[in-house]
């Protein structure tokens, strides 16, 4: 075998493994943005092909059908969570810490995907959680849960709902890029998504949050 042809026949495998990863990507991403603006009834195959400069033959030939390709555009962030979760290692971080890097971490996240909060309300509207409840959700709210039943414990935290309480911070991280478009006309001199002003909400709003959770004595 000569030496010109054995690196094709050793990477082509590898290089077609990356080439349909690629083209998921891609397919996912131009999803995500028709099925945030039309939801699962609204959205068109042929949309998401263009956007993703595929056929629909091809978008079939992954996802098998414009559902499975909802669910799986459902599940990435569930998935991207979990493991952005699980390398931040909230155990070896005091309650307070942990908290606060899970804030911050959570509202990063919403800046770098300000889009899936549409995607999110479509869901509820159009199926009522029938699709979200497939992902599993309640791996990454316990995290925030753990961080907060683990204050409690150590008595840094006052006695509090985990639960409602969760769900009073994912609130405080994303409604601020959910509603956007809505409160940019509040402020219209301020660039609410600028780096600058996003790190300024993300301070006051792990102040905020500290601040109802903390004991007396935290």
């Amino acid at each position: 075998m000569s030496r010109s042809t054995q690196p094709k026949i050793l990477s082509k495998k590898p290089r077609q493994v990356r080439d349909a990863e690629a083209t998921k990507q891609q397919i996912l991403d131009a999803a995500e943005a028709e099925f945030s603006r039309h939801g699962l009834n609204g959205a068109r195959t042929e949309a998401i092909a263009r956007g993703a400069g595929v056929t629909t033959a091809m978008i079939y030939y992954y996802y098998q059908s414009k559902e499975g390709l909802y669910q799986a555009v459902l599940q990435r962030p569930v998935v991207e969570m979990y493991e952005g979760f699980k390398q931040l290692n909230l155990d070896d971080l005091p309650p307070q810490a942990a908290l606060e890097v899970v804030v911050r971490g959570a509202i990063a996240y919403e800046a770098a995907h300000p889009q899936r909060g549409m995607l999110w309300f479509q869901e509820a509207n159009q199926n009522q959680g029938k699709y979200f409840k497939q992902g599993n959700w309640q791996e990454n709210f316990s995290y925030i849960i753990k961080v907060l039943e683990r204050g409690m414990t150590e008595g840094c935290f006052r006695q509090l709902d985990p639960f409602f309480v969760t769900l009073q911070i994912v609130g405080v991280c994303t409604l601020y890029f959910n509603a956007h478009e809505n409160l940019k006309h509040i402020r219209p001199d301020l660039q609410l998504l600028s780096p600058e002003l996003i790190e300024q909400y993300t301070q006051e709003a792990i102040k905020l949050i500290l601040a109802g959770v903390r004991s007396d004595k935290g």
